[in-house]
């Protein structure tokens, strides 16, 4: 038998990879692209999930949807800052939030379904709390890496070959894309369990398992919904993670996107509204690769004039749950 162990090898990458490409993918079947057993996928597989922090579930594509995204930064004092994000993290329409700046900024994405939810939280709750000090929004313009692109696959533990054998099928093309009012129950079941059985969807929507798994299939291949995966990325060594706000000359703007896109080192990449007119996330293995990070490949790319770099001190929500504190 395996020994379990915290410390993820190249079979757990390799079906972390396997996960961000299809995340519904049947054991067997990524099993049969590792060259692994069934039973050895679903042992690895139940073991992220209860000691890496493993989740799969499902998110609407605000891009493809055309909904608007924003960046919030919001300084607070330091005693209140767990507070509130604590509170942003219940909203249903908050789908990342971190503490930074030494506890004294919390870095909030949001997804506004509507003006009004929008209002409520830019022009009312926020506002209103005493202990915030300044409020920044930076509107999300243009998606340069992140969404259905995972960040393990820039490791590399996938060949071209296994990664067309789990791709689930082609790239949303662009027609027509849309959330119908009666995909909501389906969506819930999938935003708490992106692997959830057909037959487990057919309970929670009262719809034939058919129509269910052909609803299903539309919405993943015309790009309005994509699955997902979240993961303690600490148990692979990668341990420090910054915010960088990053100006480029406007004439440069799409090319350091883009180059951004291929570095090891960014999760993330967008166009952003605001004093900054780049926001990316870099994930690294400590405060002396992020320095290398910093002054090498980013401080080198042409078109970059400032960088604002904000370190995470804790997550505290990640895509649609909260985590617990360490």
């Amino acid at each position: 038998m395996e020994r379990e162990s915290l410390t993820l090898d190249k079979l757990d990458l390799q079906l972390l990879s396997a996960l961000e490409i299809d995340g519904r993918a049947s054991f067997s079947r990524i099993a049969a692209v590792l060259d692994v057993s069934d039973q050895t996928v679903a042992r690895r597989y139940r073991r992220l999930c209860a000691e890496g922090g493993l989740r799969v579930v499902a998110l609407r594509d605000a891009h493809r949807l055309g909904q608007d995204q924003w960046m919030l930064r919001v300084r607070c004092a330091p005693d209140t800052a767990l507070t509130i994000a604590d509170a942003l993290a219940k909203r249903p329409d908050t789908y990342w939030i971190g503490l930074a700046s030494g506890g004294t900024e919390v870095l909030c994405l949001t997804r506004p379904r509507t003006r009004g939810d929008y209002d409520d939280l830019l022009l009312a709750k926020l506002p209103r709390t005493p202990s915030v000090v300044e409020i920044r929004a930076h509107q999300l313009l243009h998606r340069y890496y992140g969404g259905v692109n995972g960040w393990i696959r820039k490791f590399g533990v996938l060949t071209d070959d296994q990664i067309a054998a789990l791709r689930p099928g082609p790239p949303p093309g662009p027609g027509p894309v849309g959330i119908e009012p009666e995909d909501e129950p389906l969506l819930a079941v999938l935003e708490r369990d992106g692997r959830a059985t057909h037959p487990e969807l057919q309970r929670a929507t009262g719809r034939s398992e058919s129509v269910v798994k052909r609803r299903l299939n539309a919405l993943l291949a015309s790009g309005a919904v994509y699955i997902d995966t979240e993961y303690n990325a600490d148990l692979f060594g990668h341990s420090v993670a910054a915010v960088l706000w990053i100006t480029a000359a406007p004439a440069a703007l799409h090319c350091v996107g883009e180059a951004l896109a291929t570095h090891p080192e960014i999760a993330h990449a967008s166009a952003t509204a605001g004093p900054s007119n780049i926001v990316a996330t870099a994930v690294v293995r400590s405060t002396q690769e992020l320095y290398a990070y910093l002054s090498g490949p980013l401080g080198r790319l042409e078109g970059v004039q400032h960088v604002e770099t904000t370190p995470f001190l804790r997550r505290v929500k990640q895509l649609t749950y909260q985590r617990p504190p360490r």
